[in-house]
Parts: structure tokens; C-alpha cells; sequence
């Protein structure tokens, strides 16, 4: 028959071993992205093809208006005399982030919201569907964790915004 001493280190040791292999087993596993109390899935990560390729075509159709560093006009927020905005930073400082994967794919195809009077040009008629997502790939590899992590929230539980 085993001694209470060796039992009560047997049971400690499985029970370390436990805790241990549970810590292991979600070390690592994407948690959902919870805001507000309500969970989306956990972040998807990015294509590091598809963001390479957002770059570049970025670099040839956005960045002579959003700037080559994604960082905007200048004032930005401020209406022009037409009452049109300049275009925005594509970066974490803008408000790019703020909007579901649905809108911002709509406005790169077909052009700026006629209520916000834009000037954003449509290029559906230029780019394919995949080259619209690989450029905004490459504007969610450019914000920072917590913008990637509340517009992924937008576009999975938030609706249209």
C-alpha cells in the first residue's frame, strides 16, 4: 500500500502534468475577438502573398491619391470648397478600420459614397475581385492589432458600417 506522502505527490504531480497540458493545448490557439461582450472568430491571419500583391497594386492605383505610405492627403479632414473630402489615410490613423470587409470592398469597385460627395474613382472595371481583397490585405497588414482586431469585429458580427 502506497504512504499518504507518496499518494499526495503523485496526485500533485498528475495534477501539474494536467495544467500543464492544458496550458500547451490553447498556448498559441486564437482566442475569438470579444468587444462590447460579443465574440467574433478569432483573427484571421493574412496571406503574405496576397499582401505583397495588395502592395503593389496599391503602389500602381492608390498611393498617388492615399499617399505612398498610406498616410493620406494632408488634412484629410477637411472638406475641399466642393465639400469633398481629401482622401484618407489608409493607415491606422484613418478610419478605414471602422468599416466591415463588405463596404470597403464596395467603395474600391465601384467608387466613393455619393453621401460623403467623394471623388474615389470605381476600379472594378481594372481590377479583379481578388486584387480589390489583396489590396485591402495589404491596408489590415498596416494597422495595428487592435484596429485589425475591432474591423474584423465589424465585418463578422457588426453589420454594414
Amino acid at each position: 500500500m502506497l504512504s499518504r506522502t507518496l499518494l499526495l505527490f503523485i496526485l500533485a504531480v498528475g495534477l501539474l502534468l494536467l495544467l500543464l497540458v492544458s496550458a500547451l493545448t490553447t498556448f498559441g490557439t486564437p482566442q475569438p475577438v470579444v468587444i462590447n461582450g460579443t465574440a467574433a472568430p478569432p483573427l484571421p491571419t493574412l496571406n503574405p502573398a496576397a499582401v505583397a500583391e495588395g502592395e503593389r497594386l496599391y503602389a500602381r492605383y492608390c498611393a498617388s491619391c492615399h499617399g505612398a505610405n498610406l498616410e493620406g492627403a494632408p488634412d484629410w479632414k477637411t472638406p475641399l470648397s466642393d465639400g469633398s473630402l481629401p482622401p484618407p489615410p489608409q493607415d491606422s490613423s484613418g478610419h478605414t478600420w471602422h468599416h466591415a470587409d463588405s463596404l470597403l470592398l464596395t467603395i474600391i469597385r465601384e467608387g466613393g459614397a455619393p453621401t460623403t460627395n467623394s471623388k474615389m474613382p470605381a476600379f472594378g472595371e481594372q481590377l479583379r475581385d481578388e486584387e480589390i481583397e489583396a489590396i485591402l490585405a495589404f491596408f489590415k497588414s498596416r494597422w495595428g492589432e487592435e484596429e485589425r482586431k475591432f474591423q474584423w469585429w465589424v465585418t463578422v458580427v457588426g453589420g454594414e458600417q
